[in-house]
């Protein structure tokens, strides 16, 4: 199976990274503009999805459109994900969201999953993963072992601001095992990972960018 990476070339897309990834932009700011490489991500992910075509009945006469076939299910990794579900929204309201929840242990960097939300009818569903950083691979992993389990079409999309080389290398050696084909749109490949599991140059925790930093 496949691992596809697509890096979105767009103007709006380079203006907004510049942005995320000053360390002095405020969090209102941030959000701002990870909203905006959101959108223009998930638009480039939504390009393929199955359409039908309908009849429809303008002022002034008939023709023939198309709409979409079964709105994929929008997973969230929390908590930086979140900062994507008001752009997917606006793009596809139709879509149910199903939300996972996958927190890094700061020792070993491995993913500790603490919430599965996701909806029942996955089945034979198109579905389109977002969170803002593809970092080592383990949450996504996580979830795409999710979603598999729960019978998704193929392919996976992935929505990310940035990845890591290691991340996607991690990726396709899991989708191989697997047998499962995932798309990943992002805005920028990254150089390395650091002695954290933090991508460089990158934006920091995107996460404590959005939300503040919390307590614990």
């Amino acid at each position: 199976m496949t691992v596809t990476v697509t890096v979105v070339d767009h103007a709006l897309v380079a203006d907004s990274l510049a942005v995320v990834r000053d360390a002095t932009t405020p969090n209102a700011e941030f959000r701002r503009h990870l909203e905006r490489i959101g959108t223009v991500l998930l638009v480039e992910a939504a390009r393929r999805l199955p359409t039908h075509e309908v009849e429809v009945a303008t002022p002034i006469t008939t023709t023939t459109g198309r709409r979409l076939s079964d709105p994929p299910v929008i997973v969230p990794i929390l908590r930086a994900g979140l900062g994507f579900v008001g752009a997917a929204e606006a793009l596809i309201p139709e879509s149910p969201i199903g939300f996972v929840g996958v927190a890094r242990n700061e020792t070993t960097f491995e993913p500790t999953a603490y919430v599965d939300k996701l909806p029942t009818d996955l089945a034979g569903r198109r579905a389109i993963v977002v969170d803002p950083m593809l970092a080592t691979g383990g949450s996504l992993i996580h979830v795409i072992d999710l979603l598999v389990a729960g019978g998704v079409a193929g392919p996976i999309a992935v929505v990310c601001a940035l990845a890591a080389p290691e991340g996607i290398a991690r990726l396709e050696a899991h989708c191989v095992d697997a047998g499962t084909d995932v798309e990943v749109y992002t805005a920028s490949i990254d150089d390395r990972l650091n002695e954290r599991a933090y991508i460089v140059p990158g934006l920091g925790d995107a996460g404590d960018r959005l939300f503040g930093t919390p307590r614990h």
